[in-house]
């Protein structure tokens, strides 16, 4: 099924391709709605593997000679002064509408692909054991300090073995204190998944006794932990927010 445009927006702001304004309203639902923030983690785990694929360019001296040139990073500043414009060179190099035709090219075949993503046909799969006993392909879960305000959410990608923490408005922590996250199965000790942090998405690769682990009675909870974590394996310090794990 296609996304609809709420999740479209979503991708669009993992992409970047959103002004100002949008990404705003974007990050203030992030912020605010542990639904979007799982959306946007969704969307993350999805799209920013794309960019791993796409090796580094350096590019030629002759291009920065040719922007400071432009730009006129080179002339002496007491000879800066307005000049009449010189005469557009030829060739393809110097042509703005051929530029401006590039990048709404450009433009389109990202927007073609992204749409292909979803609507191309896929594959049918051979029957596997799981497919016997049906169950969701990802999980989610809200972690919510004592007030009630997700302070993180998380995204579980069953099949990928990986879950993506994105904080959305986590406590605020002393400098010589960290966040640990620890899934918290019934009837069992804290396991750690790691320290995260409250600035950017944590992914965390799960082993296959994890994977067991992961119901909708277990929990995933966020302790204040010394700088790196528990020295000891298990929670040391206050439990500033935890949640519910629900199929997705």
């Amino acid at each position: 099924m296609p996304p609809s445009q709420e999740e479209l927006r979503y991708a669009e702001y993992v992409l970047g391709v959103l002004d100002a304004d949008a990404r705003a309203a974007v990050e203030q639902e992030v912020r605010t709605d542990s639904a979007a923030a799982a959306a946007v983690a969704l969307w993350q785990r999805h799209l920013m593997p794309l960019s791993e694929d796409i090796a580094p360019v350096q590019p030629a001296d002759y291009v920065w000679v040719r922007i400071r040139e432009t730009l006129g990073l080179d002339v002496p500043a007491v000879s800066r002064r307005p000049t009449p414009p010189a005469p557009a060179r030829g060739g393809w190099w110097n042509s703005l509408p051929l530029w401006r035709w590039v990048g709404a090219a450009a433009t389109l075949a990202a927007a073609a692909s992204f749409a292909l993503w979803f609507v191309a046909p896929r594959a049918p799969q051979a029957p596997t054991t799981a497919a016997a006993n049906p169950g969701p392909d990802y999980m989610v879960a809200s972690i919510a300090q004592d007030n009630g305000v997700a302070g993180w959410t998380a995204t579980m990608d069953l099949k990928q073995a990986s879950m993506v923490i994105v904080p959305a408005t986590p406590a605020t922590l002393a400098a010589d204190r960290s966040a640990e996250l620890w899934l918290v199965p019934p009837g069992e000790k804290p396991i750690s998944l790691g320290v995260i942090v409250s600035n950017k998405s944590t992914t965390v690769h799960l082993r296959p006794d994890l994977l067991a682990r992961l119901s909708a009675k277990a929990l995933l909870a966020v302790s204040n932990e010394p700088l790196g974590g528990s020295p000891t394996g298990q929670p040391t310090g206050a439990i500033i927010a935890k949640g519910a794990i629900s199929g997705a």
